[in-house]
C-alpha cells in the first residue's frame, strides 16, 4: 500500500528464522515524504489487512534513516543483489566526534575487505535521523547470497586492520547484529 504514494519506490521484506521477528524496508527518494498529506492518511487509517498486523504486533521498532554509501561487489548487479537471500543488519551507535574516523574505516577499509567475501553481494550504509525507541546513529545492510556465505572464514579478514583494532577498543563500538531471511522479493512502485 504504501507504494502507492508518491516518492515510495521500493519495500523488501524479511523474517528471523528463529524467532517471530520481522523487518519490513521502505525506499523512498526523500524522508519528506512521510510528512505528506497522503502518507499521513495512510498511516492514520490503515487498511484492514495493516490494522491486523498492528494490533498483533508485541514491540515495534521504526527508524528513518539516509543513505550514505552503497558499494557492490565485483561482477554483482544491484538488482541481483537485491534478490539476496540473506540481509545481515548491523546498528551502531557512533560519537559524533568519532564519526569521521569511523566512516573512514567502514567505507575505505571494511566494506571493500567484506566484499571480497565469496557470497557477499552489496552493502548499504545509512544514518539514522529518527528512532523509535533504541538510539542507534548508524544502519548497515549487508545483502548475502545465502546462509553458506554467512560462515564463511574469509568474513574474518574484513577485521584485519589497524584501524579495526584500534576502534574495536573503544566503549561505543559494540555493535547489535542481526540476520533476516528473505520473505517474499522485493517489491517496486509501478511507473
Amino acid at each position: 500500500m504504501r507504494l502507492k504514494c508518491d516518492g515510495f519506490f521500493g519495500a523488501e521484506r524479511f523474517r528471523d528464522m528463529d524467532r517471530p521477528i520481522y523487518l519490513g524496508l521502505y525506499d523512498i527518494d526523500n524522508l519528506d515524504r512521510l510528512e505528506s498529506i497522503e502518507y499521513q492518511k495512510l498511516k492514520s487509517q490503515p487498511n484492514a489487512q495493516s490494522a491486523w498486523m498492528l494490533s498483533n504486533t508485541l514491540e515495534y521498532e521504526r527508524y528513518t534513516a539516509n543513505l550514505i554509501s552503497t558499494a557492490l561487489a565485483e561482477d554483482v548487479e544491484e538488482h541481483d543483489a537485491m534478490k539476496a537471500s540473506v540481509l545481515r543488519v548491523i546498528f551502531f551507535s557512533v560519537p559524533d566526534e568519532r564519526e569521521e574516523d569511523f566512516n573512514h574505516w567502514y567505507d575505505r577499509e571494511h566494506i571493500p575487505a567484506i566484499l571480497k567475501t565469496p557470497g557477499w553481494m552489496m552493502v548499504r550504509r545509512f544514518y539514522i535521523e529518527e528512532f523509535t525507541p533504541s538510539p542507534w546513529s548508524h544502519l548497515t545492510l549487508q545483502y548475502i547470497k545465502d546462509y553458506d556465505a554467512v560462515h564463511n572464514t574469509k568474513r574474518d579478514n574484513a577485521r584485519e586492520s589497524n584501524t579495526y583494532n584500534r576502534l574495536s577498543k573503544e566503549p561505543w563500538f559494540r555493535p547489535s547484529i542481526s540476520l533476516y531471511e528473505r520473505f517474499g522479493d522485493p517489491i517496486y512502485a509501478s511507473k
